[in-house]
């Protein structure tokens, strides 16, 4: 059985990672070492990469799905609006049946908040 899909996010300085998913998303810090951060939220989680070789190949888009989304939003909304992607800042229905909003950071990686119709 697989149980979960867990993103290596490469960002050039670490401080960069931890502002968008500690500050930013709400994420709790589950380990951290020199080069690497485990963080994690309800069911969610993430490695954040030190690494400026692979930070300037890759600005990943990811997404995270939530049977809460409007939740979500107005927490990161009161947050850190500036993370709210210019594109998608609220919760919009779009036309693949999904409801979603998205975060755009600083170093150009995306995270799209996506919640499907029960």
């Amino acid at each position: 059985m697989l149980l979960r899909l867990i993103p290596k996010i490469f960002f050039n300085h670490m401080a960069e990672g931890l502002d968008l998913f500690v500050d930013g998303l709400g994420f709790e810090v589950l380990h951290q070492d020199d080069s690497l951060a485990v963080v994690a939220r309800d069911g969610a989680k993430a490695y954040v990469v030190e690494s400026p070789e692979y930070a300037a190949k890759d600005r990943p888009e990811v997404a995270i799905e939530t049977d809460t989304i409007d939740e979500v939003h107005a927490d990161i909304a009161a947050r850190r609006p500036d993370l709210l992607h210019p594109n998608v800042p609220e919760p919009t229905d779009r036309p693949w049946g999904a409801r979603e909003f998205a975060v755009l950071d600083q170093t150009g990686v995306c995270v799209v908040f996506r919640q499907w119709p029960e």
